[in-house]
């Protein structure tokens, strides 16, 4: 047995948080998978998992070889991919990190469009709003909404992308507009715990320079889509994506506020790791998502 197909074996196991389901999502016994990872330790003269029934964690040395060992494997995929594009054949799996904001969202339909286009190509959704360290995990690529910082990541921008003030038009009636950033630290706000600030929301200050403002409410919630629900039902008001926030928008459900002291220079990116080799079938994707929202944008 090859170390290449053993080194996969501990990769699949790690990734699966074990041997059970490991087994299940590649379609091979438990017994192999095992007897894979055992001849592999034997070969390196280390142990890599600590195995007990009721827990499974990796060793120091297993960590170190799970880090290498992934960079080796994707070369390798990637390389392969490399040949069956020259020949038109490209297929696999992609495993993608996205937001749960981005699949909830119209946007996520970009998602199943490429998986009934490509029906070649296992797409594997992995979903978490906070952001993964793709080499260490494992990952292909990306989805991210935000103003990109700097990285040693590849970024393609798919789409702008702009926060809104939003509340309901009860709620504006109740409490008044607000005029300036400061405004809001008296009134009540809907947190989304996902954001970076957490309770203190960035703007415009009067001269134009960023500041930050202090909020509170009746709701802290780690979900743009619950923190929209609450603001249309004027529980606050809320900093929401603008494309979660469009269809109640549309609707006069919610209204936005203080729009020219929005911070703008975000979008929604494509982001990936440097590689010698850039698979196919995630430069494929990639490009199909630039397509998807270049046609809807024209739209």
């Amino acid at each position: 047995m090859d170390t290449l197909t053993r080194m996969r074996a501990f990769i699949d196991v790690v990734e699966a948080e074990g041997f059970s389901a490991a087994a299940r999502k590649i379609g091979r016994s438990k017994a192999l998978l095992s007897k894979y990872v055992r001849e592999l330790e034997d070969e390196l003269g280390a142990l890599l998992l600590n195995r007990t029934t009721r827990q499974f964690s990796m060793t120091e040395a297993g960590h170190t070889y799970y880090r290498r060992a992934s960079e080796i494997v994707r070369e390798v995929d990637s390389l392969a991919d490399a040949v069956r594009e020259s020949s038109g054949d490209v297929r696999g799996r992609i495993k993608l990190s996205a937001p749960r904001t981005f699949a909830d969202a119209p946007v996520g339909q970009s998602l199943i469009d490429f998986a009934k286009q490509h029906p070649e190509i296992v797409l594997d959704i992995q979903l978490d709003d906070r952001f993964v360290d793709l080499v260490e995990e494992g990952f292909d690529l990306a989805v991210r909404i935000s103003r990109l910082e700097n990285s040693s990541l590849i970024a393609r921008r798919l789409a702008p992308f702009s926060i809104k003030l939003c509340a309901s038009p009860e709620l504006i009636a109740r409490h008044g507009t607000p005029t300036r950033p400061q405004d809001l630290g008296r009134m009540p706000c809907i947190v989304d715990t996902n954001g970076r600030g957490l309770n203190n929301w960035p703007f415009k200050g009067d001269n134009g320079d960023p500041v930050s403002v202090a909020v509170s409410g009746p709701i802290e919630v780690n979900s743009p889509m619950t923190a929209r629900a609450a603001a249309v039902a004027g529980l606050g008001f809320s900093v929401l994506p603008d494309f979660i926030a469009a269809p109640d928008l549309a609707s006069g459900r919610l209204v936005t506020v203080m729009d020219d002291r929005i911070l703008s220079g975000g979008g929604i990116f494509a982001v990936y790791p440097h590689r010698r080799y850039l698979p196919a079938k995630v430069r494929v994707f990639v490009d199909f998502l630039v397509q998807w929202f270049r046609t809807r944008e024209a739209a």
